[in-house]
């Protein structure tokens, strides 16, 4: 059986899954409906035969909604929260338009007419909750697939240096894309393999490699050979019939999806768009200063709990107040628990360490958990952070990072955050700057409510699954982005050996970078 058919029986078999689920959502809300004991005036209950009609319309248009969503398309993944997100918007769009279409075209049915509000409340609600449910074990069937080798697709990944290296790595860490690496191709000699996946051959060996090792799909990893050598690439690659992919690790110009413009028939590619302007800014600042609110009274017991533990625990303040800057490079008082002893900066500041004697034990729990940063919330209830956005630094350090990171000031366009897109994606502790970065600008760049809330829920899971946090891989290097060499530093603070610990703030300068690949695509969460 060919890929080709293996993706169409995928495809069918969602929609007709999908179809199920819909007619069972519908039966299961129309029983719900008739179990529940009404008010005779509102017990207006018909035989199911009288809503056939309607089922068959409300999921027509269910479906073809999802078809318009691109949620036929497979994509290689998708988070659940972008996924429930498409999902309930269908299901909403698809109920709205059969009830307009039924009352339009079922004059005469007393069941269309009289069609009850609560049935249109269950329907909608179990139909998210089915299709979910109906999608993520399509999902598991075909991951499971992929992991006996029925419908990978057999790549080929062509490139040199960092680029191919961190694309490698990402197809490594995730079988749930369904690629099955079968080599490398690179003009350069000296190495047999790189991260234990063989090199194959030079580019000019493309069209007999992709013919003889059956490969679907060639992804180009060499930006910084120059666009005719991509193009040459490419042209070998059209000699076969396979899929061709370009990775554009263009950091030093866009890290976000480019957009193209029109200007009179011409393609202009969009490469400075920060989203968060105008009336967005207002409106996630009223998400800021409700979810703060609420952050606050729900958690002020356990603060308050934490605050005693603490006076009692060593003597000093309860809270660790330090000036750090964030939206227009503006400096405020950060606010989070004392952590360490008060004596602690008495032989002047330093990182923490892993297993720092210098913290208190209570201190440990609370920096295992992140609730330290608990009162980060007094800072966004204020409006001097914000619940999602770049983690803000102190101002000496900026006043560095600015001179040898690419465009670090620009992620200072908004307010600091409790967490980060840098954060949920490993981007902690000994981490390059260069990457945390990356990661604030894509953030910057791409911000949408769905994207904070998958961030904020990112971070939940992870405060409560501490393992998942960190994914450090070895032999991945840094990208080289500096403008110096940054281990050559007059701040003694900066040096190798007062590396921080994972989960701090203070990030690593002269370490290879240690963290997962640098393009910041949405993860599942």
């Amino acid at each position: 059986m060919s890929k080709q058919q293996i993706r169409t029986i995928y495809t069918f078999s969602l929609v007709v899954l999908d179809a199920i689920m819909v007619v069972v959502a519908f039966f299961a809300a129309y029983t719900l409906r008739i179990r529940i004991p009404w008010p005779d005036e509102l017990a207006n209950i018909y035989p199911l035969s009288d809503f056939v009609g309607f089922v068959i319309i409300q999921t027509t248009a269910i479906i073809t909604t999802l078809f318009f969503y691109r949620q036929y398309y497979l994509p290689r993944a998708i988070s659940r929260v972008d996924q429930v997100y498409y999902i309930a918007a269908g299901v909403s769009i698809g109920t709205l338009m059969a009830v307009a279409i039924s009352t339009l075209f079922f004059k005469t049915s007393d069941a269309i007419i009289n069609y009850p509000r609560t049935m249109i409340l269950f329907s909608w609600v179990l139909s998210i909750i089915f299709l979910t449910i109906g999608r993520m074990l399509h999902q598991a069937v075909r991951d499971s697939l992929r992991d006996r080798g029925i419908g990978r697709d057999r790549v080929l990944v062509v490139g040199t240096g960092d680029t191919a290296r961190i694309m490698l790595q990402r197809i490594i860490w995730s079988p749930n894309l369904g690629y099955e690496l079968v080599g490398i191709v690179n003009g350069e000699h000296g190495e047999d393999e790189i991260l234990g996946i063989p090199i194959l051959g030079t580019p000019e060996d493309l069209p007999d490699l992709i013919e003889t090792l059956e490969i679907d799909e060639v992804l180009i990893a060499i930006p910084e050979k120059g666009h005719r050598e991509v193009v040459r690439i490419i042209s070998y690659c059209e000699r076969g019939r396979v899929t061709i992919k370009v990775f554009p690790d263009i950091f030093q110009f866009v890290t976000s999806q480019a957009t193209i413009d029109d200007l009179g028939g011409l393609p202009l590619l969009s490469v400075r768009d920060f989203r968060l302007r105008g009336y967005l800014l207002i409106f996630k600042r009223m998400i800021d200063l409700l979810g703060s609110a609420i952050g606050l009274i729900i958690l002020s017991p356990f603060m308050l709990l934490t605050a005693v533990a603490i006076k009692l625990e060593s003597p000093g303040p309860v809270f660790f107040v330090q000036p750090r800057m964030s939206l227009d490079g503006k400096s405020f008082m950060m606010i989070k628990f004392r952590s360490m002893r008060n004596d602690a900066e008495k032989d002047g500041p330093g990182w923490t360490r892993r297993n720092d004697p210098r913290q208190t034990n209570l201190g440990k729990f609370l920096r295992r958990f992140e609730m330290d940063e608990l009162p980060n919330l007094i800072n966004v209830f204020l409006g001097e952070m914000s619940l999602v956005g770049p983690r803000p630094e102190q101002g000496h350090y900026v006043a560095q990072f600015q001179q040898i990171v690419p465009r670090y000031m620009e992620r200072h366009r908004e307010k600091g955050g409790m967490t980060g897109w840098a954060q949920v994606n490993g981007m902690r502790g000994d981490t390059s700057i260069i990457e945390r970065t990356k990661f604030d600008l894509w953030y910057s760049e791409n911000w949408s409510i769905l994207l904070d809330t998958k961030i904020l829920l990112r971070t939940v899971w992870q405060v409560f699954m501490p393992k998942r946090k960190q994914k450090i891989v070895q032999n991945l290097p840094s990208t080289e982005f500096v403008s110096q060499d940054v281990s050559q530093t007059d701040n003694p603070q900066l040096e190798q050996k007062n590396q921080p610990m994972l989960g701090s703030d203070q990030p690593s300068f002269s370490e290879p970078l240690k963290q997962t690949a640098s393009t910041p695509a949405p993860e599942k969460i």
